[in-house]
C-alpha cells in the first residue's frame, strides 16, 4: 500500500474527477496501449503526484458477510478517499469489470468510480457510480 501524503485545496467532485481523467489521457497519450496494468499504474501514480492529489494503490477493503469479516479485496487506486480507479489492460471491458467496480464502491461507501482500458489504441474510460437506494449508474465518457 502506497499513501501519498500531499493534499491539495478542497476542490468539488467533478474538477476531481477531470484532473484524474486528464491524468490517465497523458498517461495514455505518452504510454500508448500494449503495457501490463501495473506499468500503467505506476504512470498514472506519477500523474497523480504531479497534480498534487492524494491517492492509495492497491488499497486493501475488507469484506463482511452478515457483519463478520469474510477477506478482503483490493482496489487499483482510491484516489481523495472519493474516486475508485480500477485499471485494464484488455480487448474488452467485460459486465464482471463493472460489477466488480460497484462492489468496491458499495463495500468503501462511496460513489464515484472509473474503469480506465489501456488496451485500445484510444483509452476507454467508463464512469461507474452507485446510488444508494437504486440501480447503478455507468456511463461512457468520450475524449
Amino acid at each position: 500500500m502506497n499513501l501519498e501524503t500531499r493534499r491539495p485545496e478542497k476542490e468539488g467532485t467533478e474538477s476531481l474527477i477531470e484532473r484524474v481523467i486528464g491524468a490517465a489521457i497523458r498517461v495514455h497519450t505518452e504510454l500508448g496501449p500494449g503495457f501490463l496494468e501495473s506499468l500503467y499504474e505506476e504512470a498514472l501514480a506519477i500523474e497523480l503526484r504531479s497534480l498534487g492529489l492524494q491517492f492509495e494503490r492497491q488499497k486493501p477493503v475488507p469484506i463482511f458477510y452478515r457483519g463478520q469479516p469474510i477477506g478482503q479485496h483490493r482496489v487499483d487506486l482510491l484516489i481523495e478517499n472519493a474516486i475508485v480507479v480500477e485499471l485494464k489492460a484488455t480487448t474488452a471491458l467485460e459486465k464482471v469489470h463493472f460489477a466488480i467496480l460497484r462492489s468496491y464502491l458499495k463495500a468503501l461507501g462511496l460513489s464515484d468510480g472509473f474503469l480506465f482500458n489501456f488496451a485500445a489504441t484510444r483509452l476507454t474510460i467508463k464512469r461507474v457510480g452507485r446510488e444508494f437506494h437504486s440501480r447503478p449508474i455507468e456511463e461512457d465518457i468520450s475524449f
